[in-house]
């Protein structure tokens, strides 16, 4: 398959395009990243090169192929369980308040919903254990409409459940079998929990929360500082005083913090 060519010019349009419009943005070592994720597109499209996707992109009537682009930019590697000092941390401090009150979650950038049904299992877990009532919820959002209805779906590739344990396996998901095989559905009893909605963390929102629990991980590696500033104070803005703020795990360790 050849190379389509890309310019310094075409990356910088890209990129303005991006950062204008949902916040993304790129420096001169993601021009790679760019090009190979959007050249298999450009070649479905039977498009000439970049400069007529670049035309596409810009058109008003083409919201649908925007989206499809924003998709294939944010799209990263994800599975269930990561970062498993989070889910360690919140489940002592939800054990810890010895409540039975209600427990509200936001998975912020939620992506294809590892995250959310695995904060859904540990909850689960936790009310069969009578460590926390029955009345809890989840809300999981991201800028990516293709994910959100993978993510409703519930079927997963079983190496994105390698951290699920023998039993929350047996429990939550049912193992696929002939073309399904390789294959894991998350069980409806566990899908009921998660609501999912497309939201743009770059633009003003409202109507949400106020949240106990407020995931924010591996989305911000996307934004410039200033972008970062803005989104993290308007996403705390929906968290409880004292509520538990979760952002992307550093080496320096446990990124998590009450409000």
């Amino acid at each position: 398959m050849a190379t389509i060519p890309f310019s310094d010019s075409q990356f910088k349009q890209i990129s303005a395009i991006m950062y204008e419009a949902v916040g993304l943005s790129y420096n001169d070592s993601k021009k790679s990243l760019i090009q190979s994720r959007l050249a298999p597109r450009i070649q479905k499209l039977r498009l000439d090169g970049f400069a007529d996707y670049i035309a596409l992109l810009q058109d008003d009537s083409q919201a649908a192929e925007f989206q499809m682009a924003v998709d294939l930019l944010t799209t990263n590697e994800t599975y269930f369980f990561r970062e498993p000092k989070h889910y360690e941390l919140l489940e002592r401090e939800l054990a810890g308040s010895r409540s039975k009150a209600p427990i509200a979650i936001w998975s912020a950038a939620s992506s294809f919903g590892d995250e959310a049904y695995s904060t859904a299992m540990l909850l689960s877990d936790m009310q069969i254990a009578g460590k926390i009532g029955p009345d809890w919820s989840i809300l999981a959002t991201d800028i990516s409409h293709r994910v959100l209805l993978s993510a409703k779906e519930g079927i997963y590739p079983q190496d994105r459940l390698r951290e699920v344990s023998p039993e929350r396996l047996r429990r939550y998901c049912l193992r696929g079998e002939g073309d399904s095989e390789g294959q894991s559905k998350i069980q409806d009893k566990l899908l009921a929990r998660v609501q999912f909605g497309q939201l743009n963390l770059c633009k003003p929102f409202s109507g949400l929360g106020p949240f106990d629990v407020i995931f924010l991980r591996n989305v911000l590696i996307y934004f410039d500082p200033p972008t970062k500033i803005d989104v993290v104070d308007r996403v705390l803005a929906m968290l409880k005083p004292g509520g538990l703020f979760f952002s992307a795990q550093q080496r320096a360790g446990l990124r998590a913090r009450r409000h």
